[in-house]
């Protein structure tokens, strides 16, 4: 086992291709380990080189929408009338907190992405 930090993407590239070989260690043996500390190595890289920020509400709503097949009609419970949701599905206005409340108690939207981006 010869591990090195990931100091780029060249070492990136080297580390995935060297995961991808021994990604189907098994349990307890050498490979495994190696396997389980480059995948670590892989995950600080990206986290710190290629951040992922949190979805915006209106993509988290979108999101439970197409899980659950629901229409923008469904929405109108939880928002109010078809012109609100319209509204706020097109970002022409925002959650209020009592929506907020409505969405993640009714359809288990979690708070951390009903309020990203909020101020």
């Amino acid at each position: 086992m010869n591990i090195k930090p990931i100091r780029n993407d060249e070492d990136l590239r080297q580390a995935f291709a060297r995961l991808e070989v021994i990604f189907q260690a098994e349990p307890g043996t050498p490979e495994f380990d190696e396997m389980e500390i480059l995948a670590t190595l892989i995950e600080v890289y990206e986290n710190r080189h290629y951040p992922i920020g949190p979805a915006s509400p209106v993509e988290a709503i979108r999101f439970r929408m197409e899980q659950k097949g629901l229409t923008p009609r469904d929405l109108e419970p939880y928002i109010g009338g078809s012109g609100r949701v319209s509204e706020i599905l097109n970002g022409k206005r925002s959650l209020s907190l009592r929506m907020i409340k409505n969405l993640h108690e009714g359809l288990r939207i979690p708070y951390e992405s009903l309020l990203s981006g909020a101020v």
